[in-house]
């Protein structure tokens, strides 16, 4: 079932809500410049196994609403904040793959872990997207200002060169036309407004503040957001589980959805 739920005036946001019948909740939060039809092969199979699967567009991408402002990590976590009071959800496990884990991240410290029972990050952007001083992995700043300059000449090339380097293994062309559309969805604003985000957001004074149960789902040959983003995570939430997927890079959620979906459900319970 789908439908629109405001997150503040004018702004509405699309969610996509598959309930079997009384299942455990996983609301999941997409990655740049993605929606929550990138969840496919998880709303096909989850279900099946009693879970109740949210998917919602982010403001700006997919069917949602793409106001001019509201990107930074605060106001997209609010609105995930908005989502879950809106449809009363407790006890939910929160999933999050790249800058939607990103933003999970951010929730959790910006609002007590409010409601949530589990955290799934997956192929998280985070703690830190770009290299700092004192974190020396990831993009450059410079790297993802190209990537924004793309964006504004030919936002078609540059998601497609993007999209190259997401899986680590091989898939069709008909899968990679679908995946770059996904990203074409998009407005160009958004696109353009997360890659900021991204780009100057720092969330390891977050990692701290969560206290649910945490399972960190990485590909070891991820060149988007290297293994060592997972390792600082773990490092960084008390009691948190790393998951290794030695055979994917960033598209995990695909080149290993068997071995993801299974895990997921397992740690979920």
């Amino acid at each position: 079932m789908g439908y629109y739920i405001p997150v503040e005036r004018n702004v509405n946001l699309y969610v996509e809500d598959i309930d079997p019948g009384n299942g455990k909740p996983i609301l999941f939060i997409h990655g740049w410049p993605l929606n929550q039809e990138m969840y496919e092969y998880q709303f096909d199979q989850l279900p099946k196994l009693g879970y109740r699967c949210i998917g919602v567009d982010l403001r700006g991408y997919g069917k949602s609403d793409r106001p001019w402002t509201g990107y930074s990590y605060d106001r997209l976590a609010d609105d995930i904040l908005a989502i879950v009071d809106t449809l009363g959800l407790d006890d939910f496990t929160l999933a999050g793959f790249s800058m939607g884990g990103a933003i999970a991240i951010r929730y959790m410290g910006r609002h007590v872990d409010h409601r949530v029972s589990k955290l799934a990050l997956v192929s998280a952007a985070a703690p830190v997207f770009t290299r700092r001083p004192d974190y020396p992995f990831g993009m450059t700043k410079e790297e993802v200002n190209k990537l924004i300059e793309g964006a504004y000449q030919d936002r078609p090339q540059m998601l497609s060169d993007f999209g190259n380097l997401f899986f680590a293994r091989y898939v069709t062309e008909s899968f990679k036309n679908w995946f770059n559309g996904l990203g074409l969805v998009a407005s160009g604003h958004a696109t353009i407004q997360g890659l900021i985000a991204l780009r100057d957001e720092d969330l390891r004074n977050d990692l701290p503040k969560i206290h649910v149960p945490t399972a960190i789902f990485h590909g070891v040959q991820d060149r988007i957001c290297p293994f060592a983003f997972a390792q600082a995570m773990h490092a960084g939430i008390r009691d948190s589980e790393l998951i290794p997927f030695e055979k994917s890079g960033h598209g995990l959620f695909y080149c290993e959805r068997e071995k993801f979906n299974r895990e997921l459900a397992h740690f979920i319970g």
